[in-house]
């Protein structure tokens, strides 16, 4: 058995908040030996937030990070080193999601203040404000990066849309007028990603129903009930065959993209956040806690605040890493799959590199 590593304290290159917050090593929870996240190596500690982080999100090639969070403010950051590269700024209430395109061209984000808008990434120029009737709860590019879609929250009397519009269209953006607008009458969507090929959105909904919505014609494609909560948080593989989904039901469950078909569970004994899985490797990343209302000033180790690692094929966690004051709200492994981040309730976001063991552990069945 492997003999676990001396916690340290602070944060690379970083303030640290409180010398308490630290990163734990992995902790085995079974019979074989598991692999660690070196005690020596100390997080980066993004501190750019005033409320808390609601989502991150890296560009396909890894080398930024983008956090929004229940702010106005979209921060972007080189991951490499933590270091804040450019603020978006225009939205005015708290914002849900980001995304970035394929080349990192073009960043989209949705936001509380009722609008989704289209920045160019390296000048941080606004080039797009599509006003909607509610909150924007998701937002996304297609594979090619030339047509978005976004969903809309069911509040102040108004239905809850997903709606899709083709950027070499400019009319479409002028007039605020998407090609394709589909309704959604039962539970609204708290969670959308596009499909494979862009051929079709996967909706994650306040009841735990999956939705596949074709791209084209908007129709129900696919229809699925494994949660019975909400669906917090919906992130595909690399090669986008597969998705995991976190809910509030206590677990993290993979799903087949195309058949939508249930293919394992990962179960915790709080409500998840948020769930990665690694580009690399047969593991899965879980954040979560206590919800936020019930948050008060318990301890990280009574909230179970700790980011937990799941195998991805035998449905065994076999690690967890402590730091944030609060529920994790977010999770991403860096497209490389060396690290990984995490966005927490306390407004840090955390860059946490993975020891060389981690890169050489088998699983023993």
């Amino acid at each position: 058995m492997a003999t676990p590593l001396p916690t340290t304290s602070g944060s690379e290159g970083a303030e640290t908040h409180n010398p308490e917050v630290a990163l734990s090593p992995f902790r085995s929870h079974s019979r074989c030996c598991f692999p660690f996240v070196n005690a020596g190596m100390k997080p980066i500690l993004l501190q750019g937030h005033e409320r808390s982080i609601t989502q991150i999100k890296y560009n396909r090639e890894g080398d930024l990070l983008f956090t929004v969070a229940k702010d106005p403010i979209v921060n972007v950051w080189y991951s490499v080193n933590g270091e804040r590269l450019g603020t978006y700024m225009g939205h005015t209430g708290a914002v849900w999601c980001v995304d970035a395109d394929w080349d990192t061209k073009h960043v989209l984000t949705g936001s509380a203040d009722n609008s989704c808008r289209l920045w160019d990434c390296e000048t941080g120029k606004q080039l797009a404000l599509l006003k909607t009737n509610s909150a924007v709860r998701t937002c996304g590019f297609d594979f090619g990066g030339n047509i978005i879609m976004f969903s809309t929250d069911k509040q102040m009397g108004y239905q809850c849309f997903v709606s899709f519009f083709d950027l070499r269209d400019p009319s479409q953006i002028d007039n605020n007028e998407p090609y394709m607008k589909i309704p959604c009458n039962d539970s609204k969507i708290t969670s959308a990603v596009w499909g494979p090929l862009g051929e079709c959105i996967i909706a994650g909904h306040e009841g735990g129903e999956l939705n596949q919505y074709s791209a084209k014609s908007g129709e129900v494609l696919v229809n699925v009930k494994e949660h019975s909560r909400q669906i917090n948080d919906i992130q595909l593989s690399r090669d986008m065959t597969m998705f995991v989904t976190a809910s509030k039901d206590n677990t993290a469950k993979l799903f087949d993209s195309t058949t939508l078909e249930h293919q394992k569970t990962f179960r915790t004994e709080r409500p998840v956040n948020s769930a990665a899985l690694s580009p690399n490797y047969d593991h899965v990343v879980l954040g979560g806690g206590q919800e936020a209302m019930d948050v008060t000033t318990t301890s990280t180790r009574i909230g179970k605040f700790e980011a937990r690692f799941f195998h991805l094929a035998f449905e065994e966690e076999f690690g967890r890493v402590k730091g944030h004051f609060g529920p994790i709200n977010s999770v991403a492994f860096h497209p490389d799959g060396k690290s990984y981040s995490s966005g927490g309730e306390d407004g840090y976001v955390r860059i946490h590199y993975f020891d060389p063991q981690y890169f050489e552990f088998e699983f023993e069945a």
